[in-house]
C-alpha cells in the first residue's frame, strides 16, 4: 500500500498499456460526447481529426483507469481536490494502445490536516506510435504511514 512518503518528487510510475476499443469509443461518446466525429465514420473523416477519436474525456477516463490499476488503488488515496492542467496533443483512435507515466512533481504535508500529504503529478500519456496524446497535472491527496495507522 502507497502512502504519501513512497510518493517523492521524480518518481515516476508506469502507466499502461491500455487498448483503446472501437467499441468502448462509441459507446462513451453516445452517452457522454455525442459529437458526430466520435460517433460517425464519414463525419469523423470530413472533421479536423480525418478519422474517428475517441472524446478527450473519455481519454481522460481511460488515463484514470491506467493510473488506478498502476498506483491509485493500492494507494492511501483520500481523492484528489482538482486538476490544474489537460492537454489534448492529438486524437486517440480505436487500435491505439496507450502508455505513459505520472511523475511527481511536488509533495507537502498537509498544513491543517495532520497525517495528510499531498502531491502534484503530471502524467504523460502516448500512444503506440510514442506520440503524446494527453498532458494532465493534477493533485492528489494520501495519508502518512502514522494517518494509515490511526
Amino acid at each position: 500500500m502507497r502512502t504519501f512518503e513512497d510518493l517523492t518528487v521524480d518518481t515516476t510510475i508506469p502507466l499502461g498499456p491500455y487498448r483503446v476499443e472501437r467499441e468502448a469509443v462509441l459507446a462513451f461518446a453516445s452517452e457522454f460526447d455525442p459529437q458526430p466525429f466520435h460517433l460517425d465514420d464519414a463525419a469523423a473523416e470530413a472533421s479536423m481529426l480525418a478519422g474517428l477519436s475517441a472524446s478527450g474525456w473519455h481519454t481522460c477516463a481511460m488515463m484514470m483507469r491506467m493510473m488506478c490499476d498502476a498506483f491509485v488503488v493500492d494507494s492511501t488515496s483520500q481523492g484528489s481536490p482538482g486538476v490544474d492542467v489537460i492537454k489534448w496533443m492529438r486524437p486517440v483512435r480505436p487500435g491505439d494502445v496507450l502508455s505513459g507515466e505520472a511523475r511527481v512533481l511536488e509533495a507537502r504535508l498537509s498544513g491543517s490536516r495532520p497525517g495528510l500529504g499531498i502531491c502534484k503529478l503530471r502524467n504523460t500519456i502516448r500512444n503506440q506510435r510514442d506520440e503524446m496524446v494527453l498532458v494532465c497535472d493534477y493533485a492528489v491527496m494520501l495519508l502518512t504511514r502514522a494517518g494509515a495507522l490511526a
